[in-house]
């Protein structure tokens, strides 16, 4: 049987992880070592983290931005998540759908406005409004971009996994 058709009649493709907190394990010790207990859904301020059909914990950046306090790390008691302040605690960008209200002539800055490290700029367009550019390099996934986009044209992408610090 061919293997496209087999995955058809089988159910969904497999996708790609889910998305867990910062600072998790990699997804098969995460969920070796998760006890679904949501003691970091319940420490998460921002209320990210959401508890998932599965019963694991997943960050929902519709609901909220992460703001890295390391709460959840702390109240983790399995080292699913453990806070580590010299890695990244996300390997992920964004980037802009063309469905950006700016990129269709509509004035628009309010991913640009909730991003509080300057990844998004607006640079002027002659003869129209300001055009988003992302600078994934100075963005530290903290998703407060997401949420507010009146078109949910931003959506996160992965990004190779950034060079520890020293």
């Amino acid at each position: 049987m061919d293997s496209s058709r087999r995955r058809f009649l089988g159910g969904r493709p497999a996708g790609p992880a889910p998305f867990r907190p910062p600072w998790s394990a990699s997804e098969p010790l995460f969920l070796d070592r998760c006890t679904r207990c949501d003691d970091c859904v319940k420490a998460c301020p921002t209320g990210l983290l959401q508890r998932s059909p599965s019963g694991h914990p997943e960050a929902d950046f519709a609901v909220a931005e992460c703001t890295f306090c390391g709460d959840c790390a702390k109240a983790c008691a399995t080292g699913a998540i453990s806070r580590d302040t010299g890695a990244t605690p996300w390997s992920f960008g964004i980037a802009i759908d063309e469905g950006c209200l700016a990129l269709q002539q509509v004035e628009c800055r309010v991913c640009g406005e909730a991003c509080d490290t300057g990844a998004i700029r607006f640079h002027p367009r002659l003869g129209g409004v300001a055009v988003p550019e992302v600078d994934n390099t100075a963005c530290n996934g903290c998703g407060a971009c997401i949420a507010p986009c009146p078109v949910v044209a931003v959506r996160r992408i992965a990004l190779p996994l950034r060079p520890e610090l020293p």
